[in-house]
C-alpha cells in the first residue's frame, strides 16, 4: 500500500479566503481574513520542506488589502480604492522567506504576470499604460510588449466537475449532487465529494490508487449547500483547505 505524507497541516484562527503560489520559489501564501474584527493577516510556507516562513502578518491597512499575485519569491498585496469599492489601487511587496516589507506604492496597480515579471499600470495615468516592472523594488523598467512578456504559467491544475467515475475502488461513503470535482496525477486518482449525513451535507477528499483508497480526509461538515472545488494540484502536491481555517499539503 503507498503511503502519503502530509508536507503541511498549517491551522490559522481566522478563514483561509484566498491561496497563491510562486513556483519559482516553492512558496504558498495564504491570506486570512478574521470577519468579526473585520482584520487581515498573511502567511507564508515552503513547499520544499514544509517551514513556515511567516504567520500573521499584517500590514497598516487592517482590512482593505488582500494578495494580488505572487512572483520570485515576493509576495504582491493589493489595496481597495474605498471601503465600498472592488476596485484595487495600491501595491506593496513583501519578501517571502523574512516577512520583510521591500516596498509600497499607492499609485501604482496591477494587471497580470508575464513570464518576465508583473505588469503595472499608474492609476493616475489615462489612458493606462503597461510597465514590467521589478517586484522586488517596485519600479516601473520597461514598457510592456506582450509579444516578448508571455503570460506567467503558475503551474496549477484544478479538477473537473464530472460524474462519479465507475472505476475508483469503492469508497466509504455515498456521493450526493450529481458531480464530484476529479483529477488523475500519475497511478493517483483524486475525489472530492459531497454526502448528506444526518441531513447535513459533508464535503469528503479521497485519493485512490489502482486498488484502493490510499487518504482520506473531511474538509467541511454542517455545511448549507455543494462547496466548490476543494483542492488544486501543483507539481506532485495536493494543495487543499480543510474547515475553512486549516491549510494542508499532501506530497503525491
Amino acid at each position: 500500500m503507498t503511503l502519503l505524507k502530509l508536507l503541511v497541516a498549517e491551522h490559522f484562527d481566522g478563514q483561509v479566503w484566498r491561496l497563491e503560489v510562486d513556483p519559482i520559489s516553492n512558496t504558498l501564501f495564504a491570506e486570512i481574513r478574521h470577519v468579526e474584527d473585520r482584520r487581515v493577516d498573511f502567511a507564508a510556507i515552503s513547499l520544499n520542506d514544509g517551514k513556515t516562513f511567516f504567520k500573521n502578518y499584517t500590514v497598516d491597512e487592517r482590512w482593505l488589502t488582500g494578495i494580488e499575485a505572487a512572483y520570485g519569491g515576493v509576495l504582491l498585496l493589493h489595496y481597495y480604492e474605498s471601503s465600498g469599492s472592488p476596485a484595487h489601487r495600491g501595491l506593496a511587496g513583501v519578501e517571502a522567506t523574512t516577512g520583510r516589507l521591500l516596498w509600497h506604492n499607492f499609485n501604482y496597480s496591477f494587471d497580470h504576470l508575464s513570464n518576465n515579471g508583473p505588469v503595472f499600470f499608474d492609476s493616475r495615468l489615462q489612458p493606462a499604460k503597461y510597465y514590467l516592472s521589478n517586484i522586488r523594488t517596485g519600479t516601473l523598467q520597461r514598457a510592456y510588449n506582450p509579444t516578448t512578456d508571455t503570460d506567467f504559467d503558475n503551474q496549477i491544475i484544478v479538477p473537473d466537475a464530472v460524474a462519479l467515475p465507475t472505476d475508483l475502488p469503492q469508497l466509504p461513503v455515498e456521493s450526493y449532487g450529481h458531480k464530484v470535482h476529479y483529477l488523475t496525477y500519475n497511478n493517483f486518482r483524486i475525489v472530492s465529494l459531497h454526502t448528506l449525513w444526518a441531513g447535513q451535507l459533508r464535503q469528503y477528499l479521497f485519493v485512490a490508487d489502482e486498488h484502493e483508497i490510499i487518504f482520506e480526509d473531511i474538509l467541511n461538515t454542517n455545511i448549507q449547500k455543494l462547496q466548490p472545488e476543494a483542492f488544486v494540484l501543483y507539481q506532485n502536491k495536493l494543495v487543499y483547505i480543510k474547515d475553512r481555517s486549516e491549510v494542508k499539503v499532501l506530497n503525491l
